[in-house]
């Protein structure tokens, strides 16, 4: 990213990665409940319209934590947080970790990389991780958005992360694993520009026009931005690959039939149901995440130079 002190410049490729990859996990600790709460959201009234009168189970982020909380227990606003840090020790690490490299790769080393440099690295990175990390969305996405009720006869779709796994494998085969991933690809190309671009540039400004050092609040800030921006570019494609990768398998053609199920039963609103949860999601992550990333590069360099010292 953009910026570094004299102090904290420097680190290398390998710890960048396991910067991202450690600062995405704990993003994901802090922020897991509204991920799980936009899951509900997206989710509900995918197999039928509500009946006349009835009101929807889920209303508003809070309303939805309060609704899991009561009906099922705090444990499951957890549901799936294992397969959750699979996800971003595989994702994060990618496409965070490898934005510098590959920005300086296509910039030719040039010092100042422009706009177009920036999205087409925050595509690639965004592309090779979801490569390596489209099974655990899959089994995370299955474990948030089932419902547990015992006495009222719904009971978990998976009993533990491995089983999901396996589950998956055998019922659907490897492509299982994989489902939508081609509009996951679509989706992270979309976020992975639209954080990762905004954030550089954002912070970049601020240090350049010397309105904060680099420091936290300058991250804060530019974290903040990246994440507004990115709920409203990616918000309907997320929900999309949402209802799409928890669908039972024929209930959609394929996404683009996914979407316009949703367009045709539901509306245009569909797209941007839980937008709330998903921006308050996706701001809390990004200020965890980058925050936490600038932080544990900064410690990882200290304690490499001082080992060598």
């Amino acid at each position: 990213m953009a910026g570094g002190s004299a102090a904290d410049l420097g680190p290398t490729a390998v710890v960048k990665v396991f910067s991202a990859g450690t600062a995405g996990c704990v993003a994901d600790l802090v922020t897991f409940p509204l991920d799980t709460a936009k899951v509900r959201l997206q989710v509900q009234g995918e197999s039928k319209a509500l009946p006349k009168g009835q009101k929807a189970a889920y209303r508003g982020v809070f309303g939805t934590i309060i609704t899991i909380v009561r009906t099922e227990g705090p444990r499951n606003l957890y549901n799936g947080l294992l397969a959750g840090l699979h996800r971003q020790m595989c994702f994060a690490s990618v496409r965070i970790g490898l934005y510098d490299t590959m920005k300086q790769l296509y910039a030719h080393g040039a010092e100042n990389p422009g706009l177009g440099t920036r999205l087409l690295a925050g595509s690639t990175t965004g592309a090779m991780a979801v490569a390596f990390a489209q099974p655990t969305d899959v089994v995370k996405v299955r474990f948030q958005a089932q419902v547990h009720q015992p006495e009222n006869g719904s009971v978990k779709r998976y009993s533990s992360t491995t089983e999901a796994y396996r589950t998956i494998a055998r019922v659907e085969g490897l492509k299982g694993l994989w489902k939508g991933c081609l509009l996951n690809i679509a989706r992270n190309a979309i976020v992975n520009c639209s954080e990762l671009v905004t954030y550089d540039i954002i912070k970049e400004q601020i240090l350049k026009n010397k309105l904060m050092t680099d420091n936290m609040p300058c991250h804060f800030t530019a974290a903040f931005a990246a994440g507004f921006c990115t709920t409203v570019v990616a918000s309907p494609v997320d929900v999309v690959k949402t209802r799409f990768m928890n669908s039972v398998p024929g209930q959609y053609g394929g996404a683009a039939n996914c979407a316009l199920t949703m367009l045709l039963k539901e509306g245009p609103s569909a797209f941007y149901k839980g937008f709330m949860p998903s921006f308050l999601r996706l701001g809390s992550w990004n200020i965890v995440m980058f925050v936490s990333y600038e932080q544990i590069q900064r410690a990882v360099v200290r304690f490499q130079r001082h080992n060598y010292i």
